[in-house]
């Protein structure tokens, strides 16, 4: 059985992120595929998501007809930080036997080394990252095992939808 975790904010979920979903599934061939929202992310401690509640309803929404795809909430009912190490213990616990995909933002794939329990993180799951539009080609360090979504790499993310939400340009 091949499983794909795609780990985020989903603050808004957008249509980049269910491109994103589609690719994976085709790509990697996944039987299915958890979108699971953090519930506060090491990396952006000061940026704090929208209510749990409206990130899980719009999620609900954008995956209605998406037979491969469902929702774990695991991080939010854990609470306090989201540390992908204990998601993946998780997934191992629950599918022993099935092969791993952890989506990553390409821009995420240099600094692996830098997370939460890197050594044991990168045993338990291949990662692979997904491009931006003219972004550089990922490097994953050693010692983990990576590879690249091809298809459907869009120019938008929830930063942008925020910023314009609130009137400002972002980034």
């Amino acid at each position: 059985m091949k499983l794909g975790i795609y780990g985020g904010s989903f603050d808004p979920v957008h249509l980049g992120h269910l491109l994103v979903a589609q690719a994976a599934v085709e790509e990697l061939g996944l039987n299915r595929l958890f979108f699971i929202p953090t519930a506060q992310s090491p990396f952006k401690p000061e940026n704090k998501p929208a209510p749990n509640a409206v990130r899980l309803q719009l999620l609900r929404l954008a995956l209605a007809e998406k037979m491969n795809c469902e929702i774990d909430e695991q991080e939010i009912k854990r609470g306090g930080t989201s540390y992908t190490i204990e998601t993946l213990r998780d997934y191992a616990k629950r599918f022993p036997g099935a092969e791993l995909f952890y989506l990553i933002g390409a821009d995420n794939a240099a600094k692996l080394n830098e997370w939460h329990e890197a050594g044991e993180l990168a045993k338990l799951a291949e990662f692979v990252a997904v491009p931006r539009p003219g972004g550089a080609v990922p490097n994953f360090p050693s010692p983990f095992r990576g590879r690249t979504l091809k298809g459907f790499p869009l120019g938008v993310s929830s930063s942008q939808i925020r910023a314009r939400v609130k009137g400002r340009s972002a980034d």
